[in-house]
């Protein structure tokens, strides 16, 4: 195999889901590309992780200093929607189900992997709600144990915050399941929150 085929595949099958097999689809799938097109793409990828940045009020990626959600002047600033990862904002965002702001904590408490409330971004959260006009908190995070440590322990830091209400995204039967497949843990989740119809 040629020296410059091989370093493309070795470095596409770095990237998580990409094992060497689809790297080497992906590398040739680029060597059949037109030689601009190819340029047009490194070039974007390499704009993109020199010029991106953080929003400096939820941490989401943002092109300057605040992000395109938290200057929209026709979102619901009353409501915040906490997730763990910017991707979780896409997610959300595709529902078009929610017009409030969100928090970006950038990952979960998880001490087997060295990652403590300090590496997060809670208490840009906590500056965010002293402004006062938060009304309401939705912890959108992960149903795995550091998703609900996170969320316990956020909870905890915004007993001190007055007037904001906490809330959790609904949780059980996904549309679609069928009650024999679910694990108790679900079932329990999905009759606690039960909603009248």
């Amino acid at each position: 195999m040629s020296k410059l085929l091989d370093d493309v595949v070795s470095e596409l099958s770095r990237l998580p889901g990409v094992g060497r097999r689809t790297a080497m689809r992906l590398a040739m799938h680029m060597l059949r590309m037109e030689e601009h097109d190819v340029m047009l793409m490194t070039q974007a990828m390499a704009r993109f992780r020199s010029d991106i940045r953080y929003c400096s009020r939820c941490n989401n990626l943002s092109d300057g200093d605040v992000c395109e959600i938290c200057s929209d002047a026709t979102r619901d600033r009353s409501t915040v929607c906490v997730v763990e990862q910017v991707k979780d904002v896409l997610s959300i965002e595709n529902t078009r189900q929610y017009n409030g702001l969100y928090h970006v904590l950038g990952g979960v408490i998880s001490p087997m992997q060295g990652i403590g409330p300090s590496d997060l971004k809670i208490d840009l959260l906590l500056d965010h709600l002293a402004s006062g006009d938060v009304r309401e908190v939705i912890l959108a995070l992960s149903t795995t144990v550091e998703g609900e440590t996170t969320s316990f322990y956020i909870s905890r830091r915004l007993q001190a915050c007055e007037g904001v209400r906490l809330t959790s995204i609904a949780r059980g039967i996904g549309f679609g399941d069928e009650l024999d497949y679910a694990d108790d843990l679900t079932i329990a989740h999905a009759l606690h929150n039960r909603r009248p119809l």
